[in-house]
């Protein structure tokens, strides 16, 4: 989860939201991936995706058999539905998300028996520490978007 968190830092760095993900396989980083929506035009340039992306190109196949991703936010419905495609055995996750999370805070996905795949999950790793690294970039996003608010409105000019 450091080396997520650390991939999230990246994110940031580049003025997305820091979300970080890593996937394992037989102990070996075999994909990873930071938030690039923004920056790529991409809406699908989650975290997971890019992960994802980048293992099937190293592995050869789409079919991420007995693999586990590190991600710092639990993943979102979009992200879900291609670790069931992807056929991702496990994913351990930070901080919940309250808004959008698909394993378990909001949807169910992960481990929706309808599935042809059923994906162990692992929720709560350092969220804590994943959850305050979100916050301090929202908190700061705000206050740059108030700023820049301020800076824009139109001075009164002097009285005589």
């Amino acid at each position: 989860m450091h080396h997520a968190m650390a991939l999230a830092s990246k994110a940031e760095g580049i003025g997305e939201i820091p979300v970080g993900a890593v996937l394992v396989l037989d102990d070996e980083v075999v994909g990873e991936g930071w938030n690039r929506s923004i920056s790529e035009h991409d809406a699908c340039a989650h975290a997971e995706i890019m992960a994802i992306r980048a293992a099937g190109t190293r592995l050869q196949n789409y079919r991420l058999l007995d693999t586990t991703l590190y991600v710092t936010l639990e993943p979102c419905c979009m992200c879900a539905g291609a670790l069931i495609h992807s056929r991702v055995k496990r994913v351990v996750y930070g901080a919940r998300d309250l808004k959008t999370g698909a394993a378990g805070s909001v949807f169910e996905i992960l481990q929706d028996p309808r599935h042809n795949h059923s994906v162990e999950l692992q929720g709560g790793v350092l969220a804590e520490v994943c959850s305050a690294q979100l916050s301090a970039f929202f908190k700061r996003r705000r206050a740059e978007k108030k700023a820049a608010k301020q800076a824009a409105k139109p001075t009164d000019p002097p009285r005589a």
